[in-house]
């Protein structure tokens, strides 16, 4: 199976998390009619798993993470760690269903490529200006060389005189 193919469509897992979480919050309110809290971070936990599995975050990074999701749901993280915890399960259930990588994961692999190309010229770059800077080592030392040369073979004044050659 290739990283594009799915064995679960994000929108059929993104149904499912609408589902169950319509049905948990029903039961919730039903069972707690004085404390709605519990019922509308059911109803945010679900509405931000939908966002999520289908790929359009708003409130986070995109990732499928507990913390994300959180994020995404405008909970503390501990909601789904201790509280609802049966939520927390799902949403990794319905992200092992859908077995690929999300948009933001896409973009970083993108970004990744690009910047592993560029390094590598990069680093072509430097192998070449190592190698002229080794071959410019070479010619001074021949030069401080010849110079060298030429000053012993001076006269007493040490002035350097170029003869013309014909």
């Amino acid at each position: 199976m290739t990283q594009t193919q799915s064995t679960t469509e994000p929108a059929a897992t993104a149904s499912i998390a609408q589902t169950v979480g319509a049905v948990l919050a029903q039961a919730s309110a039903a069972a707690n009619p004085d404390n709605p809290q519990d019922a509308a971070e059911i109803q945010a936990i679900t509405d931000a798993m939908v966002r999520l599995l289908v790929g359009i975050p708003l409130r986070s990074d995109g990732q499928l993470t507990v913390k994300s999701l959180a994020e995404e749901a405008g909970l503390r993280r501990n909601k789904l760690t201790h509280k609802h915890t049966g939520l927390k399960d799902l949403f990794y259930a319905l992200i092992r269903a859908q077995d690929v990588q999300p948009k933001a994961a896409d973009a970083l692999k993108r970004n990744n490529n690009e910047l592993t190309a560029r390094l590598k010229k990069a680093r072509e770059e430097c192998d070449q200006l190592q190698t002229q800077v080794k071959q410019l080592v070479r010619v001074i030392q021949v030069l401080e060389v010849e110079n060298h040369q030429l000053r012993e073979s001076a006269g007493q004044d040490g002035v350097v005189r170029v003869l013309h050659q014909r």
